[in-house]
């Protein structure tokens, strides 16, 4: 049952093959079978999914209208609120914190009748590109069990390589849906700014952030697209107007589509990824496309902006998690000011330490000049760049990381861990939607990934082309060592 799409699962459910209950207890069961050794939940929800199967076989019994993800198991990121349920964004500090209230894309979700299984494993308040980051567990990469399976949203990635869950949710504020999307072999698309609602999502940087989906395949992926890229009145952010029909936008080939590639952006590549991008470029053209050069050198400046702005948007929304408001309070704590003091020096990790420190530092008085409002200067600069690209191109190609997935503690160094996302970076910062598919697999069957970019609110032309990539390769069909 785990080598079914999700769409294939949903119509054997709706002609009568299996039932929900059957469907569920399937996943629930390789669920417990597999995260022992991969660690992708935090919290895996048996009672409630048996009982919403259970539920749906007498819906359907009854002759009910049925949703779109009828039995479909989907896990979701742990800053995703779901009612009832612990959202503790991977930190000590939210280990007491029970959602009071379902996030938009939740309630999409249970409307269009998904067996929500549980809540994935990430970095620390979403701040990371490995999953280490983690204050409460490790997760490891279906394809190597001594390897990462990126990050932020590595618990969703690993659950859905390791086909624990046919579909997952993640959030993508620099690239925390692509990276391990990447790493873990599958499909992860990081929607246009705006196009999914941020409500229930607990916020890292509100500029940036966006829930997306992880898939093993476009179609599935564009399915839950269709589901939960609807306008939300509760998120300001939130894109009006009608929703994208992404499903029956998908086709096989690129006939007369001009795909723009940055070369002198990328031309410091290591080999082996150069060879399998440039293999992945030479597969577009075969399906029609025309390859043009594009000038986006200027995104070399995208990390540096990124830790500026990102971090600063950090430091004011992580100013709530106070040990009074919200989070656990620190019992060794007499004072008020030791409440604050000590629930922040006890709660929060040191990477989430170091980047609210960043972003005080860099919205201070005296420097907020020299920083924060140069850093937003260079990001209207790349907005504008992307734009002029798009006068030439339809979409645009990179890879999605510079790397593999790479051993657990291998980088010790923060820098080395922020030049993971030079490739993703830059989509977040000028709100534009992003797709990363399997193109292919490294010397010792690590892999890789393509990642294909498109013009705001564009997004069903991107997984357009990501699905004719996808069928013209078959790599997202290959299944990881743990779990095929």
């Amino acid at each position: 049952m785990h080598t079914l799409t999700a769409i294939e699962l949903r119509d054997k459910f709706i002609n009568g093959e299996l039932t929900a209950l059957e469907i569920t207890d399937f996943f629930l069961n390789r669920i417990a079978e597999l995260d022992p050794k991969i660690g992708a939940f935090l919290k895996v929800f048996p009672e409630k999914a048996r009982q919403k199967a259970q539920a749906l076989d007498a819906k359907k019994a009854a002759g009910q209208p049925l949703g779109k993800l009828a039995a479909i198991p989907i896990a979701l990121k742990d800053n995703i609120h779901l009612k009832g349920e612990l959202s503790t964004c991977a930190s000590k500090f939210l280990t007491n914190y029970i959602a009071p209230f379902n996030a938009t894309v939740s309630d999409l979700l249970e409307k269009e009748d998904a067996i929500i299984v549980g809540k994935t494993n990430m970095d620390e308040f979403a701040m990371g590109s490995s999953t280490e980051n983690s204050a409460l567990q490790k997760t490891y990469n279906p394809w190597n069990l001594n390897c990462t399976p990126g990050g932020s949203s590595g618990g969703s990635a690993a659950a859905v390589a390791a086909r624990m869950v046919p579909l997952a949710l993640g959030s993508d504020t620099g690239g925390s849906i692509r990276q391990p999307a990447s790493f873990c072999g599958i499909i992860g698309f990081k929607p246009t700014y705006g196009r999914v609602s941020r409500y229930g999502l607990v916020a890292y940087g509100s500029s940036l952030d966006q829930i997306g989906p992880f898939g093993t395949n476009t179609a599935d992926t564009a399915l839950l697209m269709e589901v939960i890229g609807k306008h939300c009145e509760k998120d300001a952010t939130s894109i009006p107007g009608q929703q994208e029909d992404y499903l029956n936008k998908l086709r096989q080939d690129l006939k007369g589509l001009k795909i723009g590639v940055p070369w002198q952006f990328l031309e410091e590549l290591q080999e082996e990824s150069k060879e399998k991008f440039f293999q992945a470029i030479e597969i577009l053209k075969s399906l029609g496309a025309f390859v043009v050069d594009i000038d986006l050198s200027i995104l070399k400046y995208s990390i540096a902006v990124y830790y500026i702005l990102a971090t600063a948007e950090a430091s004011t929304n992580l100013a709530r998690f106070d040990g009074i408001r919200y989070g656990e309070r620190s019992k060794g704590a007499l004072t008020l000011d030791e409440v604050y003091e000590l629930s922040k020096e006890e709660g929060f990790g040191p990477e989430v330490k170091r980047r609210i420190l960043l972003g005080t530092y860099v919205l201070s008085a005296g420097y907020k000049d020299a920083f924060y409002k140069k850093a937003q200067k260079v990001r209207s600069l790349m907005i504008q760049k992307y734009k002029e690209a798009f006068k030439i191109c339809d979409l645009i190609a990179m890879p999605t990381s510079p790397f593999t997935t790479f051993e657990v503690d291998s980088k010790k160094d923060p820098l080395q861990m922020y030049l993971e996302d030079i490739y993703t970076i830059s989509i977040n910062l000028a709100g534009l939607p992003a797709v990363s598919v399997p193109s292919g697999f490294s010397k010792d069957n690590k892999p890789f990934g393509l990642q294909i970019i498109g013009p705001q609110c564009k997004d069903s032309d991107v997984l357009a082309a990501c699905y004719a990539y996808e069928k013209a390769t078959q790599f997202a069909k290959t299944l990881p060592p743990v779990g095929a």
